[in-house]
């Protein structure tokens, strides 16, 4: 009889997390932070600028492209509070990190393919 009887979190399964979700371990906000900090550079820059040209049009896109610098408000404000202050170093990390790998790889481009044409 006791078997029958579940509890409501239970049957619904939002009480027990999944067995790989690992938050309280310490590599869980670094990786996170430094993937987020990645995607953040990739990703936004380019997904702005398409949705401002699919609803404006391309001269005020062109004209709206700077205001994805607000993009590093973001990590700024992160770092304020004590709890996101981890996750924000990382995710600034990454970023930084990624702007020195792509300019990097287009400036030896840049060198490879001026050296082999000049």
């Amino acid at each position: 009889m006791e078997q029958a009887i579940e509890r409501p979190d239970e049957a619904t399964g939002r009480g027990r997390r999944p067995d790989w979700f690992h938050r309280g371990h310490p590599v869980f906000f670094p990786l996170a932070g430094f993937f987020t900090g990645m995607v953040s550079i990739i990703v936004v820059p380019g997904l702005y600028a398409a949705i401002v040209k699919w609803v404006a049009g391309y001269e005020r896109a062109e004209a709206l492209f700077p205001f994805v610098l607000l993009l590093l408000v973001v990590p700024i404000g992160l770092l304020v509070p004590h709890r996101t202050r981890r996750f924000a170093r990382y995710m600034v990390l990454g970023m930084l990190t990624t702007l020195i790998v792509v300019v990097g790889v287009a400036a030896a481009v840049l060198w490879f393919l001026l050296r082999r044409d000049g």
